[in-house]
């Protein structure tokens, strides 16, 4: 019996040049790239999604960006259906599958499945939200604290989607989310995953981080922002995003536009520490000492892959 065909995960933190070394990859092996970064989704939001480029996009098929609506939401649930559908396409064409990103939950409901939760509720939702707009932000992480202390410790206090979605998973289950975690997954059959970790020493990441959010407010961030809003108002979740959410605090006389580059700077730099922390609990990762666009990492991604595929 032929051996399943492998899937090449790429993941590390923001900056760490994912998209430089999944274009590498796809060149090489004809592959194509699946996106797993939640934000990068939603059509629309561009300069602050750090988006493949149209040229990067030629270079290979890009599956799962923009594909939701502003005002759309999409689930980790839902996020891992789309993504498997995409994999069993480019099964099928004997083409490479390269899934890459940063969003960590997102990329372990794809490989590991999710239990199987409560529907959704509209009403709950509705008032959670408003409970939000009286108590502020941090009403909702309060609230998980008190019914699911492990599941508010593993979602950032500003995420209200999850927040509201663990939440609602507690209340309608009369269970914790992490206790609910354990069962009934339905982990992604078919392939050999090969998971490559780019993992480039802080003191390198952190002003590349810095760098490229001086390039995205240079680019055109700001202006960007104002039209979604004008567009959306605060119903577009990623609104509420880095980059996007210091651009709408700058457009509001909340903060400078020194104050609102430096608050951006940092928030992509904690972001970088937690995502780096969620992503050294995945299991055999062969973790790559630098950046995806340099040509030692590259080559050697590239013989690793060679020495699994075949």
């Amino acid at each position: 019996m032929a051996a399943d065909p492998l899937l090449v995960v790429i993941l590390g933190a923001t900056g760490s040049g994912k998209t430089a070394l999944s274009l590498s990859l796809a060149r090489e092996f004809d592959g194509e790239i699946v996106n797993c970064d939640s934000v990068a989704m939603y059509k629309e939001f561009e300069i602050g999604t750090a988006k493949p480029t149209a040229f990067e996009r030629i270079q290979a098929l890009h599956h799962l960006f923009d594909v939701v609506e502003p005002l759309g939401h999409m689930t980790a649930g839902e996020y891992a259906r789309l993504a498997r559908e995409a994999l069993r396409q480019i099964k099928e064409r004997n083409h490479l599958p390269i899934v890459v990103g940063g969003t960590g939950l997102y990329l372990r409901a794809l490989l590991d499945g999710l239990f199987p939760g409560p529907q959704r509720s509209a009403a709950l939702r509705e008032r959670l939200k408003q409970r939000v707009e009286q108590k502020g932000a941090g009403y909702l992480s309060s609230l998980l604290r008190r019914l699911d202390k492990t599941a508010a410790d593993k979602i950032h206090a500003n995420d209200t989607p999850k927040l509201i979605r663990a939440i609602e998973v507690c209340m309608a289950s009369r269970n914790k989310m992490t206790d609910l975690w354990k069962q009934g997954r339905d982990p992604l059959t078919g392939f050999r995953v090969l998971r490559l970790g780019l993992n480039p020493e802080r003191e390198a990441l952190y002003p590349r981080i810095n760098r490229r959010a001086e390039e995205m407010f240079a680019a055109g961030l700001v202006e960007e922002t104002r039209q979604l809003l004008e567009k959306y108002g605060d119903a577009a979740w990623p609104l509420a995003s880095l980059g996007y959410k210091q651009a709408v605090q700058l457009l509001r006389g909340e903060l400078s536009a020194d104050a609102a580059l430096s608050a951006a700077q940092q928030g992509h730099r904690n972001y970088a520490k937690r995502q780096m922390t969620w992503f050294r609990r995945e299991p055999d990762v062969f973790w790559l000492s630098g950046f995806g666009d340099d040509p030692g990492v590259r080559e050697q991604a590239l013989e690793h892959v060679r020495q699994n595929k075949f």
